[in-house]
């Protein structure tokens, strides 16, 4: 296990996870969340690349939309 800030808590995580497998991990759709890691917007198209490692700090943001 790893630890990690998620939008300021510390949670833990199993290791080796790449922010798609998190977000599934959190049950979050990864289609309408913005992931920072460690001040560093993390591309949509890299969510199956990046791994997310031990004392990182991740903010995600959820879009809503409305009308």
């Amino acid at each position: 296990m790893i630890k990690i800030h998620l939008n300021g808590e510390e949670i833990e995580l199993p290791q080796g996870l790449k922010v798609a497998a998190m977000l599934a991990h959190l049950d979050l759709p990864r289609a309408k969340v913005a992931v920072e890691r460690n001040l560093e917007i993390v591309p949509k198209s890299q969510f199956d690349e990046v791994v997310i490692l031990d004392g990182d700090r991740l903010e995600i943001v959820h879009f809503i939309g409305g009308g």
